[in-house]
């Protein structure tokens, strides 16, 4: 089992899978056994229930979705925050999974 969980959204959950790879590949170079993946944010509430992640991020396409879904990560008391875009648009997983350990205590 995972030491920890990172959940990553975005419009359709199909855009940020090259992300999860590389996020993936980065924690694997560090030692680390994160479950990472993606969902569409249509799908956040069923994921957060189902797989209470330690962490959720948002991809920038749907940042403006920040505060109706902070309402839900505030009551699962589970950190939130919106992927960087330049981070996003590089697809750079080492940088996304330090912001995600970060919000999780992990640095």
């Amino acid at each position: 089992m995972a030491e920890k969980t990172i959940m990553l959204a975005c419009a359709a959950g199909m855009s940020t899978s090259l992300l999860v790879s590389k996020m993936q590949n980065a924690a694997k170079a560090e030692g680390k056994d994160y479950k990472i993946f993606a969902t569409a944010a249509s799908g956040i509430q069923d994921e957060l229930d189902k797989d209470h992640p330690d962490v959720l991020m948002l991809g920038p396409q749907v940042q403006y979705m920040k505060d109706s879904v902070q309402k839900m990560t505030d009551a699962a008391g589970i950190p939130l925050a919106v992927i960087n875009m330049q981070d996003y648009g590089m697809m750079n997983g080492e940088k996304v999974l330090h912001t995600a350990m970060e919000l999780m205590g992990e640095k």
